[in-house]
């Protein structure tokens, strides 16, 4: 593959991961926030669900989604040789 076809392919899968990178913390960081009353009649250790997941459950999916990202990015960058430690 050509230098420059090489470059636009791994510009085009790194903007495909941050999009679902984004929608998942959009989802996460707002959307289920919105629905917080309805979540309330469930109850997790004595927590209603809403607020769990805005004082907790979110908190540790954008932990796990960093992760997943970096190991994701890594995959994408090391397919098209451009790894850091190449």
């Amino acid at each position: 593959m050509p230098p420059d076809d090489k470059v636009k392919a791994h510009w085009a899968e790194t903007q495909r991961l941050t999009y679902i990178m984004l929608g998942v913390w959009a989802f996460f960081g707002f959307f289920i926030h919105m629905f917080a009353p309805a979540l309330n009649g469930v109850k997790i250790a004595g927590f209603p669900l809403g607020f769990y997941m805005a004082a907790q459950g979110a908190l540790i999916v954008f932990v796990a989604q960093l992760f997943w990202f970096a190991k994701a990015q890594d995959k994408v960058d090391r397919k098209y040789g451009m790894a850091e430690d190449e």
